[in-house]
């Protein structure tokens, strides 16, 4: 199935906010860099990390990248004194070699790892660290509901052909494939037990990712029955506790190359 580009809502992707930010953050505290002077946001969506990454290096030019017109017009309103850029991974070019590529929960929306990576180590400058966070959601029910729903009626007449995220390569792949081109190279996996609150909290925690591209595909008048179909799906894989809280396990991998 042909993968389709989602059109992201900033606001939907935000109402998760906190939750989003941690693993952020968690990547960002294993940066070992005191004051890099070039550093790019990849895949930077509505500029929440990136103004994180001015704040962390105030001296740095930070540059934010993205392939979406409205998280970058998101980005640009919150993180005015930041640089943004919209463009393909595979085809932008930075003016000059990086000392921090910098990529939270982006990566795994494009496929073609084997090229992207060492693309993306041979922009960094001598010393350069490319650090990356992804979900690893790609085999669990939050992402393997809506291609299920989406070869079913009515559904499949609009979705038959939409697909989300691809799934990524191993711990193990990673490292083979980045470890004989840099000086160092710490990976890891985290899987955060995300605490929800409200009615079909992951059906409105997947509106605001994994939904996009079967979202923006339907019509305006069967998207509201297609999250509820979702949710109905979801509810035994995620029920809620005693307490009310939905518990959403989510597990996420970690790299941090430093090039030699």
């Amino acid at each position: 199935m042909a993968r389709t580009a989602a059109i992201w809502d900033p606001t939907q992707y935000l109402r998760f906010a906190s939750e989003r930010m941690r693993p952020a953050l968690d990547l960002l505290a294993q940066v070992p860099l005191a004051a890099p002077a070039r550093v790019v946001d990849l895949g930077c969506g509505p500029g929440t990390v990136t103004a994180i990454l001015q704040q962390r290096f105030p001296q740095a030019e930070v540059i934010g990248v993205d392939g979406s017109a409205t998280m970058l017009e998101k980005a640009r309103a919150t993180v005015p004194q930041c640089g943004f850029e919209q463009a393909d991974f595979f085809q932008w070019q930075p003016a000059e070699p990086l000392d921090l590529i910098y990529s939270n929960a982006a990566l795994h929306w494009v496929d073609r790892h084997l090229a992207l990576f060492p693309r993306l180590l041979s922009l960094l400058a001598a010393g350069g660290v490319l650090a990356v966070q992804m979900p690893a959601m790609h085999d669990t029910p939050l992402r393997r509901i809506p291609l299920d729903l989406a070869g079913t009626e009515p559904w499949t007449a609009f979705l038959g052909d939409v697909t989300s995220a691809p799934g990524i390569l191993s711990p193990m792949e990673y490292w083979d494939l980045l470890r004989p081109h840099v000086a160092s190279l710490d990976l890891w996996q985290t899987t955060y037990m995300h605490a929800l609150s409200g009615e079909n909290a992951v059906a409105e925690w997947a509106a605001g990712s994994s939904l996009r591209p079967f979202l923006d595909r339907l019509p305006a008048e069967r998207k509201e029955a297609f999250r509820q179909a979702y949710a109905d799906a979801a509810r035994p894989h995620y029920p809620r506790r005693p307490d009310g809280t939905t518990l959403l396990p989510f597990h996420r991998l970690f790299m941090v190359a430093r090039k030699g």
